[in-house]
């Protein structure tokens, strides 16, 4: 009968970590279940392996689900964090290769013992060398099935480490002791200073064999040692004796031959009752073949240290024979011979000595030689490429070189140069006295005397280089004496011709203006024509004519404002526009004036950045381009008005050249025919349509990019034949204020008082008799002026004038300039300023377009009406 007993009644009570992360864990989610209800096999080995001190690990079920006890917790290392419950071979994946036919053995009712396993566990998550003896035996479930293995196991790395040190040691010690001759050992009664060694020992001192195996004082066996060694290794022997330690030391024995061999000898001090040392034993072992190996890697790498340093050297020199004459000096002094020099064939039969260093052991080679002055062999063999290398030139080819003793020279080493594999010149090393030339020094020679003659001739191609760059700068500098005479000849030419487009430009201008406005003006002059003609009969009825002709100085008006748009000079009211709204007000009318086959569609942006412009072009320009779109689809389609927050970066700004940031783009895309890359190129261009005549000025796209331009945003268009336009404003990014709401523009203005007095001040006479008869016609007190002077006189006379309402453009005194003296004898005086050009004066900044003071010419009596009530019902001072 199974009994359900309460985890901590069969978890272990000690001080486990491991049963407290049992016990805490969620085991409802594993196929174990709840803790509760686990198996009584599973609890029991888990109750015996928790309270062990030894490292036991423990798989489990069908997913060899991982147990352990604390022991085993430094095993897992960077594993430990998930190894709990982590199935088997998962947890051990790194070695699953070697351990799973064991766990497969396992499995099948075998147990397994592996001794001294070398696993590589990576514990720190780096790859480690450790051993392990452990065991593998199956368990058994309450049913007697096995459902796992149970594992014991022990690190036993250190203990193999260390008998393998122990091996190595006594291999060393074996192969030492195995060397024949070039092994001794000694031993020191230092008390009675008696040396006892081997034969090996004696051999290696040179020593008597019946004195050494007899004893002998130690000074006996010091005199051995190389003269320049021996008081340093008296030294190291008297400090080892003071602190009874080790003795170790490398140094160099003179053999009665003359030779020297280098041993390493190795000691250690036995101390007496006293502490005292009272023997020193070791060994002493010939090292001379590893002594001269690292002589020789010490030298060859001086050398090439020395040949690196002569090649960065003659990177750093241009004159070829200051190249010659430094490696010359530097090979001379790095081999000790007496004269090292260059030369070069200056004909079949002779050469030229160039440059020559000597120590004064020999005279320098100059001038001419022949090229047989050192014998027929030498000559011979440096025509075939063959270098000299002679150590006593009496005696070797049998007497061959002797023409070179005869100078003075009884070693050399001469390296013939080739070039297009022909003999053209040569480097040498002469030597007073005999030498035997060993094959480093030779090796050493042939490689500095290569790396010189490619230094040489690279200096020689620079400098010739270097002469044809002069010549071609000398020609470079007559043909551009010849260019830009020519380039003055064609700018003169090119002159003429811009000349001659200006000239055409302005006559289309005036053609294209001229036009329009002679139709706009017979539309005015007809109607007051017709309208003085029946008041002359006294006909009063003579509205239609007055609508004409207003709605042809509208339309004159319109122009005019276009063309200011498109020059970047129209006066501007900018102002905190929400352009989301902006366009959803559009939407509706523009639904009712494109047409019923024209769809409308709007996608708009939610929480859209504001922007600063003016309210009324803004919706001027998008109505243009929506019009532009309607007559490029005459068979219907579809108008999408987009709005979209931008941030551009550097790269983007530049391409559409405005300031890099946050931009709101609007974007006006159609379904209509497209345009030819020929008429998309000229898109912007003034005066430029593919409408009939009559029917567009070609200024639309011009004065929606002025405008856009003029507000600090850009415009960009794309189109393709039968795929429609899209045209993009891009706007900068408002950040102070709210969005104003645009007002109605059909709400009447109150009348207005004659107590409110206003300063009317216009240069032209009859600009100022109208805007005085306009405001006479509303109920307002009007005094007029026609300059600055006039008004300021006014407004000392008067003090109950409430608003100065001034042209900007004046002469002698400027509207911003009447208003700047005006408030500072006035300062609550109310200004509204109107202008139809502002020009690019400093008088056109923010000071007069900002805050809403500023009409705009030409103004109908309506739009004046409203702007002075509005300027009006501002307190005193905004």
């Amino acid at each position: 009968m199974n009994i359900e007993t309460p985890a901590e009644t069969w978890l272990p009570a000690t001080d486990s970590q491991v049963a407290r992360q049992i016990a805490s864990r969620d085991w409802s989610a594993t196929d174990l279940g709840p803790l509760e209800s686990w198996p009584v096999s599973l609890r029991a080995i888990l109750s015996a392996m928790l309270t062990c001190p030894t490292p036991m690990y423990l798989a489990w079920g069908p997913d060899l689900l991982s147990f352990y006890n604390d022991a085993y917790r430094p095993i897992l290392g960077y594993r430990e964090a998930h190894a709990l419950g982590c199935p088997f071979r998962d947890l051990w994946a790194s070695i699953w290769d070697d351990i799973a036919p064991l766990v497969d053995s396992c499995l099948r009712g075998e147990s397994q013992r592996m001794v001294d396993m070398r696993l590589d566990l990576s514990r720190q998550g780096e790859p480690e060398e450790s051993y392990w003896t452990f065991t593998y035996s199956p368990v058994f479930d309450d049913s007697g099935r096995i459902c796992g293995l149970f594992c014991v196991t022990n690190e036993t790395t250190a203990r193999i480490l260390a008998e393998r040190a122990r091996a190595e040691a006594a291999e060393r010690l074996d192969l030492a002791m195995s060397s024949g001759n070039s092994v001794g050992i000694w031993d020191w009664d230092v008390p009675a200073d008696r040396v006892t060694s081997d034969k090996r020992f004696a051999t290696l001192y040179s020593v008597d064999e019946a004195v050494a195996i007899g004893g002998a004082p130690i000074a006996e066996f010091f005199k051995g040692i190389h003269p320049e060694d021996r008081a340093r290794v008296e030294a190291e022997v008297a400090e080892t004796i003071r602190t009874v330690g080790s003795f170790s030391s490398e140094y160099r024995l003179l053999r009665a031959d003359g030779t020297v061999c280098w041993v390493s000898a190795q000691g250690r001090c036995i101390p007496g009752p006293n502490g005292d040392c009272v023997r020193l034993p070791g060994v002493s072992y010939d090292i001379t073949a590893r002594k001269e190996a690292e002589l020789r890697l010490r030298a060859a790498k001086e050398e090439r240290e020395f040949v690196l340093e002569q090649i960065g050297r003659q990177r750093t020199l241009t004159d070829p024979r200051e190249i010659l004459q430094s490696a010359s000096e530097a090979l001379g002094r790095r081999l000790g011979v007496n004269r090292v020099g260059f030369y070069r064939l200056n004909g079949p039969e002779s050469i030229c000595h160039e440059a020559c260093w000597t120590d004064g052991a020999l005279k320098p080679l100059i001038g001419m030689q022949a090229t047989d002055h050192y014998g027929r062999l030498a000559d011979t063999e440096r025509r075939a490429g063959r270098a000299l290398i002679f150590g006593d030139s009496r005696e070797d080819a049998q007497g061959a070189f002797a023409p070179y003793a005869r100078d003075g020279v009884l070693a050399g080493i001469c390296v013939p140069l080739l070039t297009g594999g022909r003999w053209a010149a040569g480097i040498y090393l002469h030597q007073a006295a005999v030498r035997i030339w060993t094959e480093p020094e030779i090796i050493l020679a042939k490689e500095i005397v290569q790396q010189t003659w490619l230094a040489m001739e690279r200096a020689e191609a620079l400098r010739s280089l270097n002469r044809r760059v002069e010549e071609q700068e000398a020609a470079l500098a007559q043909r551009e004496i010849v260019l830009r005479e020519e380039f003055e000849r064609r700018e003169a030419a090119e002159r003429q011709l811009r000349q001659l487009q200006k000239m055409e430009a302005v006559g289309q201008l005036t053609g294209g203006i001229a036009h329009d406005f002679n139709n706009m003006l017979a539309v005015v002059i007809s109607g007051l024509n017709l309208t003085q003609r029946q008041l002359a009969r006294g006909n009063s009825d003579v509205g239609p004519y007055i609508e004409g002709a207003l709605e042809g100085a509208n339309r004159a008006a319109a122009l005019t404002q276009r063309l200011l748009s498109f020059s970047r000079q129209q006066p501007l009211e900018p102002a905190v526009v929400d352009a989301n709204g902006l366009l959803t007000g559009l939407s509706d009318m523009l639904s009712r004036s494109l047409g019923e086959t024209v769809v409308i569609e709007a996608q708009l942006q939610p929480d859209l950045w504001a922007v600063k412009v003016d309210r009324n072009q803004l919706e001027n320009a998008i109505v243009n381009l929506a019009v532009n779109a309607r007559d490029a689809m005459p068979d219907g389609g579809r108008v999408v008005l987009q709005t979209a927050n931008a941030d551009l970066d550097g790269d983007q700004a530049r391409d559409l050249g405005i300031e890099p940031g946050n931009h709101v783009r609007i974007r006006v895309r159609d379904t209509g025919t497209g345009m030819t890359p020929e008429v998309l190129s000229k898109a912007f261009d003034p005066f430029f349509t593919t409408k009939p005549t009559g029917r567009g000025t070609g200024l639309g796209l011009s004065q929606v990019y002025g405008f856009i331009r003029q507000s600090g945003g850009h415009v960009s268009i794309s189109s393709q034949i039968g795929r429609g336009t899209t045209v993009d404003l891009y706007l900068p990014r408002c950040r102070e204020g709210a969005p104003q709401a645009a007002g109605d523009p059909a709400a009447d203005a109150p009348p207005g008082r004659p107590e409110d007095v206003i300063l009317a001040v216009e240069d032209e006479d009859r600009v100022r008799s109208f805007t005085v008869s306009a405001l006479q016609e509303l109920g307002y007190t009007v005094l007029e002026a026609g300059s600055g002077a006039a008004a300021l006189a006014l407004l000392r006379a008067r003090q109950d004038i409430r608003l100065l309402f001034t042209d900007v453009v004046m002469p002698q005194m400027t509207g911003p300039q009447l208003v700047e003296q005006a408030q500072a004898m006035r300062p609550g005086l109310r200004v509204l300023y109107t202008s139809g050009y502002t020009g690019k004066s400093l008088e056109t900044d923010d000071r007069v377009r900002s805050g809403g003071n500023f009409l705009p010419k030409p103004f109908s009596f309506d739009q004046l009406a409203r702007k002075i009530s509005e300027v009006l019902s501002r307190p005193a001072g905004d």
